[in-house]
């Protein structure tokens, strides 16, 4: 089963980075700099940032509406990030190098599988959740923080 895997688009955080720290507060965000490489992932790039980027650490919305799964988590995106295309079938190295919770879902929002793998087996675990016909969509998670990394869909 070809899937294809999407990063955020920018346009959703374009905005925040003119806020003053205050307004970002008050959004339950603030700006940080990355102190470490890997370490801060940009969920618009699927790329670490580079140690002395400035990101914005967020809480996202990223399973919305009438759903008992309906989740929200911090991410990290980088100033000026450009969203990642990653092609048919591919894995993005900020995935590989992680420990990953993988989780499918059909088309009204509700668990149907899920997996913890290591990074480099994400491909293959994509697709076995894929094989399941129900599994409308997937979520990729950095299993030891919790927080959302990427969706998936078939190609």
């Amino acid at each position: 089963m070809a899937f294809r895997i999407h990063a955020l688009d920018p346009a959703r955080f374009a905005p925040l980075f003119a806020l003053d720290d205050d307004s970002l507060a008050a959004q339950r965000a603030r700006r940080v700099v990355a102190t470490s490489h890997p370490g801060f992932p940009c969920r618009v790039s699927l790329t670490d940032a580079a140690i002395g980027d400035t990101l914005l650490l967020i809480n996202h919305a990223h399973l919305v509406g009438d759903t008992p799964y309906a989740a929200s988590h911090a991410i990290y995106v980088r100033a000026d990030a450009v969203r990642a295309e990653p092609a048919v079938g591919e894995v993005p190295e900020v995935l590989t190098r992680r420990l990953l919770a993988i989780r499918a879902f059909d088309a009204a929002a509700m668990m149907v599988d899920a997996d913890v793998v290591d990074g480099s087996a994400a491909g293959a675990a994509i697709v076995r959740l894929f094989d399941n016909p129900v599994a409308t969509f997937i979520h990729i998670h950095f299993a030891k923080r919790g927080c959302f990394a990427a969706s998936a869909s078939r190609a």
